[in-house]
């Protein structure tokens, strides 16, 4: 599962709103949107904060040989 298809399953199983998680999170409701549409020139660090909040931190993980 892609990083925005997970952060968006876990912010809907917890019956937030983007703006909810974004308030928590100290990041904007723009940002948070950006991350489920999986914009790709954002930032880890802010990433991690959402992730924060759901108990969840990034794991670096090798490609899979194609």
């Amino acid at each position: 599962m892609k990083i925005n298809e997970f952060v968006k399953s876990i912010r809907k199983e917890n019956n937030l709103t983007q703006e909810e998680v974004a308030l928590y999170c100290g990041v904007s409701a723009k940002f948070v949107n950006e991350l489920e549409r999986g914009k790709e020139t954002l930032q880890l660090n802010k990433v991690q904060q959402v992730l924060n909040l759901f108990n969840y931190e990034l794991q670096p993980t090798k490609k899979k040989d194609e």
